[in-house]
């Protein structure tokens, strides 16, 4: 039976309207975003299969074009479309960090980070770098890795710092296997990270470790 057959109060788009996108589940959500279905199969359909067939949202929204386009239903004039959704998305959450403070939007902040490295097939370390007033100067991704690892250097996030006259720094690294525990090494690297900031009077505010959650080493104690 096609969707619009459905009792209103059952379709993903009405009760988007009457209930709040939160109300929705993934499945829906993604059938409005997909629009139609395929032959013998609704929108709401297709997108449970897409879902199982990439194991969950994560693994749709980080697919490649050509990973995207392999199952039927999909195909480029999608992906295209999903890319620039997700980087609307991305730069709303910029423009709300930007005119605020990071640490009084910690959920802007959080989700910021997570849009930013939680699709990333590779580990990067990035920096939130702030003014005094703890607004945002700009974010930067400073170091790169392999699958579970990246070199950073603490003279030259230093030297950053120094380049834009910051006053503190959150920093965000993410895990492609999407488990968001900190490693003894991450936690290493924080407190030389710390002891070296504070040598030019630069606080360290946060790390937050990107998976398919984000963790907050302020919020475990570990600063």
């Amino acid at each position: 039976m096609p969707i619009t057959d459905w009792p209103e109060d059952e379709r993903p788009r009405e009760r988007l309207l009457q209930q709040g996108a939160r109300a929705l589940s993934d499945a829906e959500l993604l059938a409005i975003f997909l629009r139609t279905g395929i032959k013998g199969k609704t929108a709401l359909d297709l997108a449970q299969e897409l879902l199982d067939y990439f194991r969950g949202l994560r693994g749709l929204l980080s697919a490649s074009q050509a990973e995207f386009c392999q199952p039927k239903g999909l195909g480029v004039a999608k992906y295209v479309q999903l890319q620039a959704t997700l980087e609307l998305s991305r730069r709303y959450l910029a423009e709300h960090l930007q005119r605020g403070e990071a640490l009084s939007n910690p959920d802007i902040t959080r989700q910021y980070l997570v849009n930013q490295l939680r699709s990333r097939p590779q580990e990067v370390f990035a920096c939130l770098f702030l003014d005094t007033r703890h607004h945002v100067l700009c974010f930067e991704e400073l170091f790169y890795g392999t699958l579970d690892n990246a070199n950073v250097y603490p003279r030259e996030v230093a030297r950053r710092a120094l380049q834009h006259n910051a006053a503190a720094v959150i920093f965000a690294h993410n895990h492609p296997s999407g488990i968001a525990e900190p490693s003894q090494s991450d936690i290493n690297i924080t407190h030389r990270l710390k002891e070296a900031l504070a040598l030019i009077e630069v606080r360290v505010l946060d790390h937050f470790v990107i998976g398919d959650s984000a963790l907050s080493f302020a919020e475990r104690g570990l600063l």
